[in-house]
């Protein structure tokens, strides 16, 4: 009896990989041998970053928001407990828009809960 070598669902379980290494630079997009790892690495970083992702918009609103507060004479966590104090629910991302596109009312918004 013939030895298989691998015929229609083993290509096709290569041609997957192969296709998931599309855009990868010279012979990670083209070896078997080489592009499974390097697809396995890619979509354990894919997992990984788009958690990450959520981390990384916070931290920049809350970076942006603490900015906008210090240009209005206060600091971010006193912003937020007063926000909190007066029973304004803005989130970090909104607030992180009005202090860059609309900076006057996020002056106003603060001159009301820190009087």
């Amino acid at each position: 009896m013939p030895r298989a070598k691998g015929g229609y669902k083993t290509r096709r379980r290569r041609n997957k990989i192969l296709a998931l290494a599309k855009g990868f630079r010279g012979r990670n997009r083209t070896v078997y041998n080489i592009a499974r790892p390097r697809v396995e690495r890619a979509l354990c970083y894919a997992y990984r970053d788009r958690r990450r992702k959520k981390r990384d918009m916070r931290r920049l609103w809350i970076t942006r928001v603490s900015a906008a507060a210090k240009l209005n004479n206060t600091s971010y966590s006193k912003l937020m407990g007063n926000l909190k104090k007066h029973g304004i629910e803005l989130n970090r991302k909104s607030l992180s828009e009005m202090a860059i596109n609309a900076p006057a009312a996020f002056a106003d918004l603060v001159a009301k809960v820190t009087k």
